[in-house]
């Protein structure tokens, strides 16, 4: 039997094209061949995707109130849908995965237009308006947390729990056991923003430390994702301070530098709070203030439920506020391995293989209908 080839389509940001990442190798681990499609702003992550072949397919997202606007990104997703009809043509893949994002809208529409059966994933605990969108015409819709708000009632596709897919370097990371804080040790704290990096963690963090007695901040050691544009005022910052620092718009190894951190202060993405669990560290999580859907608020409750995280709206993230806890953490140091323990017992390690595992069985019932 011929290897099936599997088209995985996805937004150019680490949140949507992490997963895609780790499906795709589960994918070619059963034998199958695979192939992806997203948009221009992948470039900065697709270099190492494991596909065969990567395509762009023009895409836009409609949002604002401008007419002219509205339209435009209508036109480019209806130039993006005919462009993956003609890929879906040409490669004839046995399946069509979307990762959420308005990139995936034309290659799961074309897809359900030529009959091609279809799986969605929506990796937040609230649906995303991409994959609302899309949810009727797929086959499968999987979810990254047991619980999703917002998925359409009486979708005619099913609804399975996978968790979300984890990289190959996050499960390496995970291997190394949560060292907690020691009696005069440092705390290694990592503070990021999401691949787009957050400049509030650039406003809030660094005063924050400078409100910690010196004897604290001896005992600090930072590690800061920081903008382009505010990357000079953090490091003359921690430099006033005498802190021992790193600072830089980008850390590609970041699930290592996650599994030798004490604490992470971070947005609460998807794909974070999954990782998070999987390596099993404490943190702050900041959700992403002023979002449609609050998806990163539901991502953070579930670890800040299970008291693996502190959830801190962005109106209550001060540097006050920040300083308090991380103060609190050093007199009570044991609140960050229990919190560790609890980020741990959220983990799900084989989401790749469920995830792969559907798609298959999708493919494989999908041929039988055609054999009978």
């Amino acid at each position: 039997m011929t290897a099936p080839l599997i088209l995985l389509t996805a937004g150019g940001t680490g949140g949507h094209l992490f997963p895609a990442e780790a499906l795709a190798n589960a994918l070619k681990a059963s034998g199958a061949s695979v192939a992806l499609a997203t948009d221009k702003r992948a470039n900065a992550y697709a270099g190492s995707f494991p596909a065969d072949e990567i395509v762009e397919i023009p895409s836009a997202t409609p949002s604002g109130r401008s007419v002219p606007q509205m339209a435009k990104a209508a036109l480019l997703l209806g130039r993006g849908t005919i462009k993956a009809a003609s890929l879906i043509r040409h490669i004839k893949p046995a399946a069509v995965v979307g990762f959420g994002g308005y990139p995936t809208v034309p290659p799961v529409l074309a897809a359900s237009f030529l009959k091609v059966p279809t799986v969605i994933h929506e990796a937040n605990g609230v649906m995303g308006r991409a994959n609302r969108l899309l949810a009727r015409r797929a086959s499968v819709i999987a979810t990254g947390f047991p619980v999703t708000k917002g998925v359409p009632a009486n979708v005619p596709g099913r609804v399975i729990h996978t968790g979300n897919p984890i990289r190959p370097a996050v499960l390496e990371a995970a291997k190394l056991p949560y060292a907690g804080l020691q009696p005069d040790g440092k705390l290694r704290l990592l503070v990021v923003g999401g691949s787009q990096g957050a400049r509030v963690m650039s406003d809030v963090v660094p005063p924050a430390v400078e409100r910690l007695s010196p004897d604290l901040r001896a005992r600090l050691s930072v590690t800061q994702q920081a903008r382009g544009e505010d990357l000079e005022r953090v490091r003359a910052h921690y430099r006033n301070l005498g802190v021992e620092f790193e600072a830089e718009p980008f850390f590609k190894d970041l699930p290592h530098r996650l599994a030798q951190a004490g604490l992470v202060v971070s947005r609460s993405g998807a794909s974070t709070v999954a990782e998070l669990a999987v390596i099993g560290r404490p943190s702050i999580l900041v959700p992403l203030p002023g979002s449609l859907d609050q998806d990163q608020a539901a991502n953070a409750k579930t670890l800040g439920d299970l008291g693996a995280a502190i959830v801190c709206p962005q109106s209550d993230f001060t540097p006050e506020r920040l300083a308090n806890e991380i103060q609190l953490f050093f007199q009570e140091p044991d609140r960050l391995t229990k919190a560790a323990a609890a980020a741990h017992s959220a983990r799900i390690t084989d989401a790749a293989e469920r995830l792969a595992q559907a798609v298959l069985t999708l493919i494989a019932s999908n041929n039988n209908g055609k054999a009978s």
